[in-house]
């Protein structure tokens, strides 16, 4: 926290942290509420499966492929508006009452150290796996499934762009924070700061 106290960003470089912050959240929020929608989408297709099985005695292999691939598209698309929204498992017995210095340290070390390898190890791990499947033009290993698997599979991609920019976009708040700066963003990117209070006996 010295170090950034004793380096003052210029202005140019203030105003771009700022703007890069705005635009990937906007665009994870946008990203996050319309995938949002996808649960609906899967409670319908699940209903309906579970009534053709167990009412009708029929099954439609597509359908119990298609509430699987939902899901799948669904968290791996979220996942950068998970990570704007703090849904993110975390240790909040510590992180809750610390101080906004402190989490904006914490943040800092956390995606420098842990989310940016972490994306790009399965980033890597996952290109040629999903590079094969659209070679092959992947379809459904169930006859009668959902074709192009290959998309699925590329959500896995795009799980690491958006928590990748979303998790950047964290470390130049935390950068914002421990320059001074955090008044220049709007209030709902800013850190929460909570006030628990004990229950009176």
């Amino acid at each position: 926290m010295v170090a950034f106290a004793c380096v003052e960003p210029g202005e140019g470089t203030i105003q771009l942290l700022v703007t890069y912050i705005r635009a990937v959240s906007a665009i994870n929020r946008v990203i996050g509420e319309v995938l949002s929608w996808l649960a609906l989408a899967i409670v319908l297709v699940c209903f309906t499966v579970v009534v053709q099985r167990y009412v009708f005695h029929i099954s439609y292999p597509l359908l119990q492929d298609l509430y699987v691939w939902l899901s799948g598209i669904m968290f791996t698309g979220v996942a950068g508006f998970a990570l704007l929204r703090d849904d993110h498992v975390r240790v909040d017995i510590f992180y809750r009452p610390a101080s906004v210095r402190w989490k904006a340290t914490a943040d800092l070390v956390g995606v420098l150290i842990f989310l940016v390898p972490f994306v790009v190890v399965i980033f890597l791990y996952a290109l040629p796996f999903v590079e094969r499947s659209w070679r092959l033009w992947e379809g459904s290993s169930n006859v009668g499934g959902m074709p192009g698997l290959f998309v699925l599979k590329s959500f896995i991609l795009v799980f690491t762009v958006v928590i990748a920019l979303q998790g950047i976009a964290w470390l130049f708040r935390s950068i914002l924070v421990l320059t001074g700066n955090e008044e220049l963003l709007p209030q709902k990117l800013r850190y929460q700061v909570h006030h628990d209070v004990e229950p009176a006996l």
